[in-house]
């Protein structure tokens, strides 16, 4: 039988269906899921705006960093069993499911040493007439209630992203995950409670109905929205947050990298291929538009394509598989008709192009697909590499600029000028040298400029975000 996952909102009760979990790889029902209605939202937002209200319900720095502490230790204990559960409901391969349980373990610890060592400043002070007998200085409190609306795509370790800042810096946050991915962030909940932490403070429930998650995001209770998701859905949500509400939006990419001629392609093919292929394609930064030199175009294409044809596509839970399956099979058919416009439109299919099954879609590589088909213009999000050629670094970072979306990007040269101007001149708010698009590491920035998202995501800058910088001003004679 499924195992049955209750409301996690404190004296709430719904109307709401429950929603099933499945797997995306195979279908199997893996849990069913209470769903909160307009009133358990109402529920989840008035306890959350009454515990910020009541400042003498705050937690302390020491007993939250007493409750994360022990959050490190209980995931550590069940990580294992944490990495099969997110392979297993998301579809991400479970060797990459326990790097991600890794990041997630250490996302904690960064919220711990981001507490432990962040600090106001001084404010000049007694340097004029006006500012004579005076001291001024700054220290950091919660901004507010945090709504945290999540994707499927990382169902761990974006929870623990968008959840544990707010622990950390004492806000009350509300969290929806993916109806599709939601367990991974009922468990990271329920670790949160085992943990020490009241319940009170973290609310989780899938919110299906589109009027009550909305309502959930831009009622004027809520402090900070931290969404991660489609751009249409993010930035509507942004135009309709109450006054004062501050946010940070996570959406796509179309990853350019540039493939200069004296590139050391025995490096870079390994580093495309995992780029591309990893989590099937399913990542807001995967590589997607390889521009390479048309000296050496058609023999990284062909490089890049005897690694695709080695990779193991799967069942996400075996050890072996390197490629699992899209989230839905609509997604395998919206994919398939993309890849077939490219083809049919000029481009040519070096490997790949067709559904493995309903949930898996074979590694794909294309070379010189036009540049106004889906492929070059939108975000695959799907195991598809496209391979264009160049002759001069600007045609190729014209091409690269031309998408109003903007998220990282790649260089890959030996020539330090080179490499250079791409960094100067790539529209993107990170360009790796020598490595690919996907390249991240938790304390570091990550951002999406343009349609591609606003606010800048890494844990501590996150926790930045959802606390108010406070001034005090001290006047006396003796100063």
């Amino acid at each position: 039988m499924a195992a049955i996952c209750p409301l996690m909102i404190p004296g709430a009760t719904t109307q709401g269906k429950p929603i099933e979990v499945n797997a995306p790889y195979d279908g199997t029902l893996i849990a069913l899921v209470e769903t909160a209605d307009s009133k358990a939202v109402e529920v989840a937002l008035q306890t959350a705006d009454d515990l910020f209200k009541n400042r003498d319900q705050w937690l302390p720095a020491k007993q939250r960093l007493k409750i994360l502490s022990k959050v490190m230790h209980l995931m550590s204990s069940k990580a294992d069993q944490l990495a099969l559960e997110a392979a297993r409901e998301g579809g991400k391969p479970l060797v990459d499911s326990k790097v991600e349980v890794s990041r997630a373990i250490d996302g904690i610890k960064i919220c711990i040493e981001t507490l432990r060592t962040q600090s106001g400043k001084e404010i000049p002070m007694n340097i004029n007439d006006g500012s004579a007998g005076r001291l001024a200085f700054t220290s950091h409190e919660p901004i507010g209630v945090v709504v945290a609306i999540s994707a499927f795509n990382h169902p761990l370790n974006l929870i623990v992203h968008q959840v544990a800042p707010a622990i950390a810096v004492g806000c009350p946050v509300i969290v929806k995950p993916a109806g599709s991915t939601p367990l991974s962030c009922m468990r990271f909940v329920q670790i949160l409670r085992e943990a020490g932490l009241p319940e009170e403070w973290c609310q989780a429930a899938v919110v299906p109905d589109r009027d009550d998650a909305t309502k959930l995001a831009t009622d004027s209770r809520v402090a900070f929205l931290s969404f991660i998701g489609s751009a249409a859905v993010g930035w509507s949500l942004r135009s309709k947050l109450a006054p004062g509400t501050r946010c940070a939006l996570e959406h796509g990419g179309v990853a350019p990298v540039i493939v200069s001629k004296d590139a050391d392609l025995h490096t870079a093919l390994p580093l495309l291929s995992k780029g591309g292929f990893y989590h099937a394609g399913q990542v807001c930064v995967s590589v997607q538009r390889v521009f390479a030199h048309e000296s050496i175009a058609e023999e990284l294409a062909n490089g890049l394509t005897e690694l695709a044809k080695k990779l193991v596509t799967g069942d996400p839970t075996l050890p072996e598989t390197e490629v699992g399956p899209l989230i839905t099979s609509g997604e395998t058919k919206r994919i398939h008709s993309w890849v077939i416009e490219a083809v049919e439109a000029g481009a040519k299919l070096l490997c790949g192009g067709n559904m493995i099954s309903p949930s898996c879609y074979e590694p794909t590589v294309l070379l010189d697909p036009p540049l106004d088909s889906k492929v070059m213009q939108q975000e695959v999000f799907g195991p598809v590499v496209c391979v264009s050629r160049f002759s001069e670094i600007d045609e190729a970072i014209e091409t690269a600029n031309s998408l109003p979306f903007s998220f990282q990007a790649s260089v890959f040269s030996r020539d330090i000028d080179f490499a250079m101007r791409a960094y100067k001149r790539l529209n993107a708010s990170a360009v790796m040298v020598n490595d690919h698009t996907a390249f991240r590491v938790d304390w570091m920035p990550f951002a999406g400029l343009k349609h591609s998202g606003m606010g800048i995501g890494g844990i501590n800058y996150t926790m930045h975000e959802m606390q108010v910088e406070k001034m005090m001003v001290i006047r006396s004679p003796e100063l």
